[in-house]
């Protein structure tokens, strides 16, 4: 699968998904879970919305193994 996050767009997933998980456990909140999606698409390097739009935030376009 092609990979289609990258750079900065990659960094902001990863900080976002940590601090919305981080926020919901601070208050107890089941809604932390969400934070989970932009951080395994930062750390995937992958995000299935883009896929329709075509949307690629890499450089080069790289093939996923």
């Amino acid at each position: 699968m092609m990979q289609n996050v990258g750079g900065a767009d990659r960094i902001l997933r990863i900080v976002l998904g940590i601090v919305v998980i981080v926020l919901g456990l601070l208050y107890h909140s089941w809604w932390g879970l969400i934070g989970i999606v932009p951080l395994m698409t930062g750390l995937m390097n992958r995000c299935p919305a883009y896929l329709p739009f075509g949307i690629s935030t890499c450089k080069t376009k790289n093939q996923g193994k």
